[in-house]
């Protein structure tokens, strides 16, 4: 694999997390849609500014430093988001963002989505992934361990890492965005090594950071939130299953599907209530979220597709008859369906 390539693999991130996967995703009960019809085949395509600022990133380092980091004997650069994933157990004290600039909207968008949507949504939490994490070797060896190593293993690969950071002052002691540069929606699952893990949205200070880069700032963490709680959505419905085996077309329709919840609950007179100039910027935040890489079982479809789905979603709300009227979450995945196919030509 060349450099490019590399850059280019590494820099792709996914929204959602299953493991054990043997079942694959359901369409919505009684739905006489068959969402799967359209396979992904390649399109035009040109990876979306937020993907090349990772990569931007991995090349100021130079190869040593980026190779060592994504090497995928090691995983440093899935450590932070596994830990939040197996053992950040409590809601409380969380902060989003380096600094935690992005923590109040967070927890208020939060609220507002639990409130909005007509799911069970108690039993979710919401969790930051922090890089300094790789400072703390308990952690780390802990982490380890939840992705099935042994003890020796385990000690071997944390003071790897403990080595690794003091070698590359580039890693800025785990607080660069490359090792939180994702967000994950998890279901309530039982691992061997760390116990149940309960049903989480899990937002890196990466991936925030990245889209402030671009400008987006606020509006990508509202953004980023709802997508997620789209998932968990989801995961109610039966649309998303806990041991399920993505596939490109597969996937591709629930992220679409999330990128289309979200919009319209950012734009809905009774969710965020965004103005248009701002669900504009919305717009380009999903346009982010699309990626090239048609063959991958984490597909996200195309930049423009996740754009159209959001544009969809948006209307949806904005032309509402019934300003007030919230669609149930079940009608809504029906409609999504529906729309599918034409989303999917854009």
């Amino acid at each position: 694999m060349d450099n490019l390539k590399l850059f280019t693999a590494v820099a792709a991130f996914s929204s959602t997390l299953f493991f054990g996967c043997k079942e694959e995703i359901d369409s919505p009960p009684s739905s006489p849609i068959n969402p799967n019809s359209t396979e992904v085949e390649p399109s035009t395509c040109v990876d979306p500014p937020i993907r090349l600022f990772l990569l931007d990133q991995y090349k100021s380092w130079g190869k040593e430093a980026t190779f060592t980091a994504v090497d995928t004997k090691l995983i440093m650069d899935q450590l932070a988001l596994g830990h939040a994933v197996f053992y950040e157990t409590s809601a409380t004290n969380q902060f989003f963002g380096f600094k935690g600039e992005y923590s109040n909207l967070v927890n208020k968008e939060f609220t507002s989505l639990k409130r909005f949507w007509d799911i069970k949504s108690d039993n979710i939490d919401m969790v930051a992934a922090h890089g300094s994490m790789l400072q703390d070797r308990n952690k780390v060896f802990k982490t380890y361990k939840a992705y099935g190593l042994n003890d020796r293993q385990a000690n071997d690969k944390a003071d790897s890492v403990a080595t690794f950071l003091k070698t590359y002052p580039q890693y800025l002691n785990g607080d660069h965005s490359a090792f939180t540069y994702n967000q994950y929606a998890t279901p309530d699952s039982i691992y061997p090594e760390a116990g149940r893990v309960t049903r989480k949205i899990i937002i890196g200070d990466g991936i925030l950071q990245g889209y402030a880069a671009l400008g987006y700032g606020d509006i990508a963490a509202q953004a980023i939130l709802a997508h997620e709680f789209g998932h968990q959505i989801q995961l109610s419905l039966g649309i998303l299953k806990n041991g399920m085996i993505p596939t490109p077309k597969t996937a591709r329709r629930v992220e679409l599907m999330a990128d289309a919840y979200a919009a319209y609950y950012l734009s809905h007179a009774r969710g965020a209530a965004l103005q248009r100039q701002s669900m504009q910027q919305v717009l380009e935040v999903f346009f982010n979220v699309g990626d090239c890489r048609f063959a991958a079982p984490s597909h996200h479809g195309t930049p423009t597709q996740n754009k159209a789905a959001a544009e969809w979603g948006y209307k949806l709300a904005n032309d509402a008859h019934k300003q007030g009227h919230i669609l149930p979450s079940r009608e809504f995945a029906r409609l999504f369906d529906a729309a599918l196919q034409n989303i999917l030509r854009n």
